[in-house]
């Protein structure tokens, strides 16, 4: 089957999975109905008779927001885990692993745990200093590991940023022990929710996804070269401190920002990357608009999962990819193993 076909028929697939997620919950909603709505709201199309004004709130306000974040959610973190397992030539590479969630999720708890996520700038103010922290976190990795290695090599960053997201981690949990009464909420951040976020996420998303990919694809033929290991890279005329600085740097904000609106959410940023580099090889130019798609329509699943599964309750988003991607990861490092492909 050709690339464009692939596409085309991935594309097909996170279509459906949007409008799956927009359907289910605990008011079904006839696809027919949900068009009638984007209609109405889009091109000011008569609603069907009878309708009345649950089914445009619920679809507008409630189901379509949620539906579009975490598409875009697992847009992002997709992306930018297949620009770091290129970055750093580790299958096991992520976002995460550089300290990005943590730094992001410290943010968060600190401004929860100071009482500051209320009041007026209560909802802009979380997500700001939540995303702060996430790109300080690796402004700091990169800063260590140019000081420690002038060729900021890729064992380096991986040590560092370890090193970092582990200390984030244990302050986020002090923070968490310390103060009991928002200990609750601080545990739902480290897992992630998309309940309740509304369109000022996707509004913010949007942009910054679309902006990522789009710089990302700019340096699709470094990656590819960045893939076969450093020193071809340096052979082909690559400038390989600048461009691996600008690519992490970009994946911190995109990740940033996906972390500042839903909290952390692991694994998909190492699940998306193995499974369209099965079906699309390793151009990057065809791996990251795949990866992004395959990304969001794992990550709409996942939350559909997370609601419905559970009569009355809804399952943290974190534990559900967590199910998923534990596994995968053990899959994907034995089999770099045997075929001796785990070195960073």
């Amino acid at each position: 089957m050709k690339a464009s076909m692939k596409m085309g028929l991935l594309g097909l697939i996170a279509l459906a999975a949007l409008t799956a997620a927009a359907a289910v919950g605990s008011v079904p909603i006839p696809p027919g109905d949900i068009l009638a709505v984007l209609g109405n709201r889009l091109f000011g199309a008569a609603l069907p008779g009878g309708m009345g004004k649950v089914v445009p709130a619920l679809v507008m306000d409630i189901r379509l927001p949620r539906v579009l974040l975490a598409f875009l959610t697992g847009a992002a973190l997709s992306a930018g885990g297949t620009v770091m397992q290129s970055v750093l030539k580790n299958p096991l590479a992520s976002p995460y692993g550089l300290g990005v969630s943590s730094g992001a999720g410290l943010g968060a708890a600190i401004v929860i745990v100071a009482g500051l996520s209320g009041g007026v700038l209560g909802p802009a103010l979380l997500p700001a200093v939540s995303l702060a922290f996430g790109l300080g976190t690796v402004f700091l990795v990169m800063a260590v590991a140019g000081r420690i290695d002038r060729a900021v090599s890729n064992v380096t960053v991986v040590l560092i940023g370890m090193v970092v997201s582990l200390f984030c981690n244990a302050i986020l949990s002090l923070l968490a022990t310390t103060s009991p009464e928002h200990a609750q909420r601080i545990q739902l951040w480290q897992w992630g929710s998309f309940s309740a976020r509304g369109w000022s996420g996707v509004w913010v998303l949007l942009p910054v996804t679309a902006l990522g990919l789009l710089f990302f694809l700019r340096y699709a033929r470094e990656m590819d070269l960045m893939t076969f290991g450093e020193e071809q890279a340096l052979a082909m005329g690559v400038e390989l401190r600048r461009c691996k600085t600008l690519l992490i740097c970009a994946v911190a904000v995109l990740t940033g920002t996906a972390v500042a609106f839903v909290g952390i959410i692991g694994f998909v940023d190492l699940i998306a990357p193995h499974v369209v580099r099965r079906f699309f090889g390793s151009a990057h130019r065809r791996v990251l608009p795949a990866a992004a798609l395959f990304g969001g329509a794992f990550m709409v699943l996942c939350d559909l999962a997370a609601r419905t599964v559970v009569d009355g309750r809804e399952i943290p988003i974190g534990s559900i990819t967590a199910l998923i991607g534990a596994p995968f990861f053990l899959y994907v490092y034995f089999a770099g193993r045997r075929k001796g492909v785990m070195s960073c």
